[in-house]
């Protein structure tokens, strides 16, 4: 099959993080580039899930608990106790 060259535009920091995890990997950009093309064609889809990052109500309610500086961690004495205060 005949190859083309693409040209990407892409954050140089991004860039230099994704070289280095893909030479751990064993690849190039390149490389992996082409396995998420190969991978989206097969699957007719972004082969993630794309959404937003948005914290459901339980996580939203312990962050702003953490803010406040309550003790959220215990220590806990025993198994009994952790529960306790997870149905709390």
């Amino acid at each position: 099959m005949k190859n083309i060259n693409v040209t990407l535009r892409v954050d140089e920091d991004l860039k230099k993080k994704a070289d280095a995890l893909f030479a751990e990997l064993g690849m190039s950009l390149t490389t992996a580039f082409n396995i998420f093309l190969r991978q989206s064609v097969r699957e007719q889809q972004i082969p993630f899930q794309v959404r937003k990052n948005v914290p459901n109500a339980v996580t939203l309610a312990a962050m702003a608990e953490a803010e406040k500086g309550e003790d959220l961690h215990g220590p806990y004495d025993t198994v009994s106790d952790f529960m306790k205060a997870l149905d709390a």
